[in-house]
């Protein structure tokens, strides 16, 4: 089967069996330990978890996570009761431009746990997921970086990238020879303009936990309109 993005499939199945075994820290063990979905497995039978962060700044190397949000989804239902949410204190300090953008000021953190003190639950959560994400490079590297900061091991897991995935849909619908002679462009694939065109409702950006639950309606919304559910995720993950 053709895959939508140009890049081969990862097994990540295998990927995260080999994980387990080389895992030393007892928190990695477990979250590699859990069964992961096979590459062949239809969309529609998955559930899915949408995570979101909100941090100091853009720079992996340099800026920290301020909150995370978590929900789990299928394709026809999003888990409010089951979502979770933390503020964590970064070890980099906030700057003015980050707290314009998210609202959350040096007293909003000042009692947080640091990151290391909700490890556990956070991979909990995510252990055996297929992790939904809108712009994976803010998401996977953070959290890869956070871990290597504080149990000196990294992590990987699998990701469908809504940002990625609605690029290759304006792609596919707009662009293209033809299009381009009428000066037709894709649209913007930003988390906001992307839901609009799903009819999706307007939420207040820049909530972990309000992020998340708009990342995993506009993956319900793109599979819906674009996609046979029936699809294998292996089509999808990266």
């Amino acid at each position: 089967m053709k895959r939508l993005f140009q890049t081969p499939s990862t097994d990540w199945t295998t990927r995260h069996a080999n994980k387990q075994a080389s895992a030393i820290h007892p928190f990695l063990k477990a979250f590699y330990s859990a069964p992961l979905v096979t590459g062949d497995t239809p969309l529609d039978e998955i559930e899915f978890v949408a995570m979101d962060f909100e941090t100091t700044g853009l720079n992996v190397k340099k800026d920290g996570i301020i909150t995370i949000g978590l929900v789990p989804f299928t394709l026809n239902r999003v888990y409010i009761n089951r979502a979770q949410h933390w503020t964590v204190r970064p070890r980099q300090k906030l700057n003015e431009q980050s707290v314009v953008i998210h609202n959350i000021t040096h007293n909003d953190i000042l009692d947080a746990p640091d990151l290391s003190e909700v490890i556990e639950p956070v991979l909990a959560a995510l252990s055996g997921r297929v992790v939904v994400v809108h712009y994976r490079r803010i998401e996977r590297e953070f959290l890869d970086r956070a871990l290597k900061d504080r149990i000196k091991e990294g992590i990987e897991f699998p990701v469908i990238d809504t940002l990625d995935l609605e690029a290759h849909i304006q792609q596919r619908l707009n662009g293209g020879f033809w299009n381009k002679l009428r000066g037709k462009k894709p649209q913007s694939v930003r988390l906001a303009q992307a839901r609009k065109r799903y009819g999706l409702p307007a939420y207040t950006p820049h909530h972990a936990l309000t992020d998340a639950i708009a990342t995993a309606e506009l993956l319900q919304a793109q599979i819906a309109y674009h996609y046979d559910a029936k699809k294998p995720i292996e089509d999808f993950w990266l």
